[in-house]
């Protein structure tokens, strides 16, 4: 297991709370991309890190006849996805879900077995995006496609962080260390020359942007039980009185508008030939 995969089974709670339906719409928008091909006759379907399952659910309300496979690398991960599906599915829908724990470069699923597979804000996290997308491109048939979203780097900040770390600051802590995510894709056109090279043809990559608007008991629920739920559980608990307090204090003075999470996406589908 990655530590990546750890951090996501002790977080699967906060992730379906607070993180899950803020990426919903952007990742709901990979069902109206498949829909042709939905039309066109593909009933066996993959969808690569499922975390809470809001993709594979989705598929199978809307779709009678197809059967989805859901695989996340987090076990916590995929509790939670059949722990969802157990409450929204029917019986009949929840037959046609298999949940599995495998990682996206390394499928354990057999040669051309799915007519399409789908992912959502999944590969900017995967170690070897290339890897990922050639175990997508084995596990298709001639012709299928993969259809998946995911994250376009910015130089933006986002205001609340800045609040965030001056708190920290304020506390007598640390401010977190920054970093670029070097998984997020840097233009449209990497992810076409990305998908290219791991052998899918007629690839289109679309821009789009997620837009939710945070007010301040969602900001410090988003990043305390889910975001930076590592840093604020190790603060003692005087301090992380004081710190959210602190927190709070600073995000009552933004405007709505300065709570809005903006954040460029990409739509990206092709097919394998």
């Amino acid at each position: 297991m990655t530590e990546q995969a750890e951090r996501y089974d002790r977080i699967a709670a906060g992730y379906a709370q607070w993180w899950a339906p803020v990426i919903a719409p952007a990742a709901l928008t990979v069902l109206d991309a498949i829909e042709p091909v939905i039309a066109a006759g593909a009933t066996d379907l993959l969808d690569v890190g499922t975390g809470t399952g809001t993709l594979a659910i989705a598929m199978l309300r809307r779709w009678p006849q197809v059967r989805v496979t859901a695989i996340d690398a987090s076990s916590g991960m995929v509790d939670t996805a059949g722990v969802e599906a157990d409450r929204i599915l029917s019986a009949q829908q929840r037959s046609r879900l298999d949940l599995r724990v495998a990682f996206a470069d390394d499928l354990d699923l057999a040669d051309r077995s799915f007519d399409l597979a789908v992912s959502s804000f999944v590969l900017q996290l995967v170690p070897n995006r290339f890897r990922a997308l050639r175990e997508a491109h084995r596990v298709l048939r001639n012709g299928g496609r993969f259809v998946w979203v995911s994250w376009l780097a910015h130089d933006g900040r986002w205001a609340p962080d800045d609040d965030f770390d001056d708190a920290l600051e304020e506390v007598g802590e640390e401010r977190r260390e920054w970093f670029d995510r070097p998984g997020d894709l840097a233009n449209p056109g990497a992810a076409v020359s990305q998908m290219r090279r791991a052998g899918f043809a007629d690839v289109v990559a679309t821009e789009g942007l997620l837009d939710h608007p945070f007010d301040v008991d969602g900001y410090v629920g988003f990043m305390s039980e889910f975001d930076e739920e590592d840093l604020i559980q190790n603060l003692s608990g005087d301090v992380r009185e004081r710190f959210d307090a602190a927190l709070r204090r600073r995000l009552g003075r933004r405007q709505p508008s300065d709570l809005a999470l903006r954040l460029p996406t990409v739509l990206v589908s092709g097919v394998r030939r």
